[in-house]
């Protein structure tokens, strides 16, 4: 990539990193690996009259083991300071050892990443309303960062999967929305331009079995799902490119359905979860959009 972009993603990427760990206020499983629990944080400013919507949120990272949910901990604080209940989900992903022909850890597990995702969204009405007890799970948008986006989509279309797939449900997420922030939405496109080094690949399996998962894993095959869904996206975001957004929107538009794409300029990867930058105050608004 250029300098100048080079440069410019790494002080946007240390600036989103800048900010303290925010510990949740309860934390809670939802299996028995380590990484099955769920961070919650009530609304900071709370109104006694209504009941906060909920957010659950998906962290990025690739996928990869290096990146947990921590460093995502102060948006979740920012969505709480704005009056929203946030469910900051974990879940198992790749291996810490180098992926075979890729660079840095493996991305993700197959299928224990999905089993997690599945698992969660299954666990949280329940979990939430022992912990969020000032929450309206009538009102609950979904959103994730990066590879995060991707599970969001992918938990939005678990009633559109293939039939034999094993997280496939008979009806559509009790969802207001899909808030998806530079998701890695359309697996064909971000091999093409090897979004992280072939995250995608790696997740599925590699070799023949990315075309044999895919239908099972990419957003992009899971269309139309009827559920609200916007994805934010810098369009000088040089870690997931607009052409993979773009990809899913146009899907999207083939398969009957309407996605939002809010393109935001001058902004790259990192600033939509940066509560310092004024592209986290843009997400926030489109979260508020859906679930009020």
């Amino acid at each position: 990539m250029p300098d100048d972009a080079a440069a410019r993603d790494a002080a946007e990427e240390a600036s989103a990193f800048s900010h303290p760990p925010v510990d949740p206020d309860v934390t809670a499983t939802y299996g028995d690996h380590p990484d099955q629990v769920i961070d919650f944080y009530t609304p900071r400013e709370p109104d006694p009259e209504v009941p906060a919507p909920l957010v659950i949120v998906l962290h990025g990272g690739a996928w990869r083991a290096p990146y947990d949910r921590r460093h995502i901990t102060p948006f979740a604080d920012f969505l709480a300071r704005r009056g929203f209940a946030v469910a900051n989900v974990e879940y198992r992903r790749g291996a810490t050892i180098p992926a075979q022909g890729g660079e840095g850890p493996v991305a993700g597990r197959w299928p224990d990443t999905f089993d997690d995702i599945a698992a969660a969204l299954d666990a949280l009405p329940a979990l939430a309303r022992e912990h969020l007890p000032k929450a309206d799970l009538r009102r609950t948008v979904i959103t994730g960062h990066s590879a995060g986006g991707h599970l969001a989509l992918w938990a939005a279309a678990r009633h559109v999967l293939p039939a034999d797939a094993p997280w496939r449900t008979d009806r559509p997420a009790p969802l207001r929305g899909v808030v998806a922030l530079a998701p890695i939405a359309d697996f064909t496109v971000a091999e093409k331009l090897n979004v992280c080094s072939g995250a995608s690949r790696q997740l599925l399996g590699g070799g023949a079995r990315f075309a044999e998962r895919q239908p099972y894993a990419d957003p992009a095959f899971l269309l139309p799902t009827g559920i609200a869904t916007t994805l934010v996206q810098g369009r000088t975001d040089v870690i997931v490119p607009e052409a993979v957004a773009e990809s899913y929107a146009e899907a999207a538009a083939r398969a009957g359905e309407v996605v939002g794409l809010t393109l935001l300029e001058d902004v790259g990867h990192f600033p939509l979860i940066d509560p310092a930058a004024d592209a986290c105050a843009v997400v926030a608004e489109e979260i508020a959009q859906l679930a009020w």
